[in-house]
């Protein structure tokens, strides 16, 4: 069964004139790799996925399978509406060599508690792979409440949560019930959620400084609370300013000048303005 702690980076998707950079994909892939991280998120909200069609989406998915060696596993975001069309998604994407799916409730439609539980418990009854879902209501506009979430967490498949809901009380009811890996997903509340009891964080800051984050993380596991907290004085205003404009614009405008990615979204998303790539550079500057 997939053990999820650590540090997993859901990937930026490199683009070049309008295509998949999978050239880069692989540099930045391996890169990461080398700085002791946990596993990668292909396609998630980071990926901008829903810029890419289902044929993209998969590629995708094979470059960074491949680029990560069958050393590191990698999670598939998966999302969508119906229930019948995301079981197909799940299953045609499970070829392409993925250890798992991340997957947020159906965004939109703002379902009961019931429908949402029911979602889930289909696509776990039909996944052949392991679900992380993905609580993440500022984008869905639905809450995986508390007790919904601790209903399914007694399905084999339902291993993880990706924690974006922003209650402290929520999130140490799920991971003082034990039966879910609980990662922090609000990169700048990441320590805390950790300090709670969460056993990692799937953050995309951690493109950025990768070893510290792993390094912080590694700390806090381990009961060694000064180390971490040093490290995460350093990273905190970095999560913060990452996320000043819509991820992943500022990102991938440090991206371009360490790794040597284009500093290319897909409409509707746009770069990052010179002011915000200033302050995340000037950051990055300070830390070394």
């Amino acid at each position: 069964m997939q053990n999820f702690a650590g540090i997993w980076v859901p990937l930026v998707t490199p683009f070049a004139d309008g295509a998949v950079d999978h050239r880069g994909l692989r540099r930045l892939v391996a890169h990461l790799a080398e700085a002791g991280v946990a596993g990668f998120v292909a396609c998630g909200s980071t990926g901008e996925a829903a810029t890419l069609d289902e044929s993209e989406q998969r590629a995708v998915m094979r470059t960074a399978c491949e680029a990560a060696g069958g050393g590191l596993p990698v999670l598939m975001g998966v999302s969508g509406v119906a229930p019948a069309a995301v079981v197909a998604q799940l299953q045609r994407c499970a070829e392409d060599g993925a250890a798992g799916f991340l997957v947020p409730p159906p965004a939109y439609v703002r379902p009961s508690q019931q429908g949402i539980a029911d979602f889930f418990g289909t696509l776990a009854e039909a996944s052949p792979l392991p679900l992380v879902l993905y609580d993440i209501p500022g984008r869905t506009g639905v809450r995986i409440e508390t007790a919904t979430m601790l209903s399914l967490a007694g399905h084999p498949r339902i291993r993880a949560v990706k924690d974006c809901a922003g209650d402290l009380d929520h999130t140490q009811a799920v991971i003082d019930d034990g039966r879910l890996q609980l990662l922090a997903g609000d990169d700048h509340r990441m320590f805390t959620t950790l300090c709670q009891g969460g056993v990692g964080a799937i953050a995309a800051s951690a493109h950025l400084c990768p070893e510290r984050f792993v390094a912080m993380q590694r700390h806090l596991a381990n009961g060694e609370l000064a180390p971490a907290r040093a490290l995460w004085r350093g990273l905190w205003p970095l999560t913060v300013a990452l996320f000043d404009e819509p991820n992943p614009a500022p990102l991938k405008a440090a991206l371009s000048r360490r790794d040597g990615l284009r500093n290319e979204l897909r409409a509707p998303m746009t770069p990052a303005t010179i002011a915000t790539t200033q302050k995340v550079l000037g950051l990055l500057s300070r830390l070394g």
